[in-house]
């Protein structure tokens, strides 16, 4: 997964007063978990437009000013609620032998025949949520939807790996293609419809 540098300065002061004037003077407090104790430090609020304002997952190299590198992923963030500044960040340190969660996008490639034919492109889960060792986190979930015909789904069964664990149920929708009234059925859509109505019908029966 690629890597953001964070250039900050580790806080002497964490009281409200100190925290104040951070802000006043453009920089946003933040703490680091995860490792021994708590560590706070603070940076240049325009240093983090990069990792908040874009849908890709980044991990994050924080380089304080003793020369200390520590490599975390953003777990917490808040903004002001009216002018949507960022108050504060928390960030979880990351350790080689260590498991982390984190939500990675999914990215669609391709075109998808149910689509051309007036189907509607559902795109159900535009992130995922996975537990992986920090060198395991892919930078996103490559979907291929060139195949995907109207009444069919792509889920997570299709999406698993021995590299990580994906912390949603295996039958999970992730992008699928429903009919519209517009739509050009070819002979292949009409037998998906009619399989997806079968076990529509069959589970409703179950159910009763």
């Amino acid at each position: 997964m690629k890597s953001i540098t964070i250039k900050g300065s580790e806080r002497e002061s964490v009281g409200k007063k100190a925290t104040k004037a951070l802000r006043n003077a453009g920089k946003v407090p933040c703490v680091i978990y995860g490792g021994e104790k708590p560590l706070h430090f603070s940076a240049e609020e325009l240093a983090f437009k990069d990792l908040v304002y874009t849908p890709n997952a980044h991990t994050v190299v924080i380089e304080l000013d003793g020369g200390d590198k520590i490599d975390a992923v953003l777990q917490d963030i808040q903004f002001h609620p009216v002018t949507d500044s960022i108050l504060h960040i928390d960030f979880y340190q990351l350790f080689k032998d260590k498991e982390v969660t984190m939500n990675i996008p999914v990215r669609l490639i391709g075109n998808s025949p149910g689509v051309r034919n007036g189907g509607r492109l559902l795109f159900r889960k535009r992130k995922l949520a996975i537990k992986a060792l920090p060198d395991n986190l892919p930078d996103f979930f490559d979907v291929d939807i060139s195949k995907l015909k109207i009444g069919g789904n792509i889920s997570v069964a299709s999406l698993l790996k021995d590299e990580f664990t994906i912390l949603h149920p295996d039958t999970t929708v992730v992008v699928q293609v429903k009919a519209a009234r517009n739509a050009i059925l070819t002979d292949d859509d009409d037998e998906e419809e009619e399989g997806a109505e079968a076990t529509a019908d069959a589970a409703a029966e179950g159910n009763e």
